[in-house]
């Protein structure tokens, strides 16, 4: 059984996504707050990436495949996992070719 999630999203004085909270039973994530930038204008990131997450979530799936519960089911979700990573990647790659990446800036979508 799924338990509960508790999220708290954020949107900055110009109301785009910004940070945020996301937590559950064992677990707490502290996404990130605002863009990367661009150049000499780039930071440090502050919190966590979607991207990161699931990598995360795949790592420890992957590490189920290694023991007795290897299962075709793990496998599957493996799959569906992989394939949201390639989405998410494909839209940065996008964002990127338009100099749009680590922006606010829409496009690339």
């Amino acid at each position: 059984m799924l338990r509960p999630i508790n999220a708290h999203h954020w949107f900055d004085a110009d109301g785009n996504p910004a940070g945020g909270t996301t937590y559950g039973e064992g677990f707490a994530i502290s996404w990130q707050n605002g863009p990367l930038g661009r150049g000499e204008d780039r930071r440090e990131p502050n919190g966590a990436f979607v991207e990161s997450i699931i990598a995360a979530v795949m790592d420890r799936i992957e590490w189920y495949q290694t023991t007795q519960f290897a299962c075709d089911t793990n496998h599957e979700a493996l799959a569906h996992l992989e394939g949201a990573l390639f989405a998410l990647e494909r839209r940065t790659l996008s964002r990127d070719r338009l100099d749009i990446e680590g922006t606010h800036e829409r496009g690339g979508e």
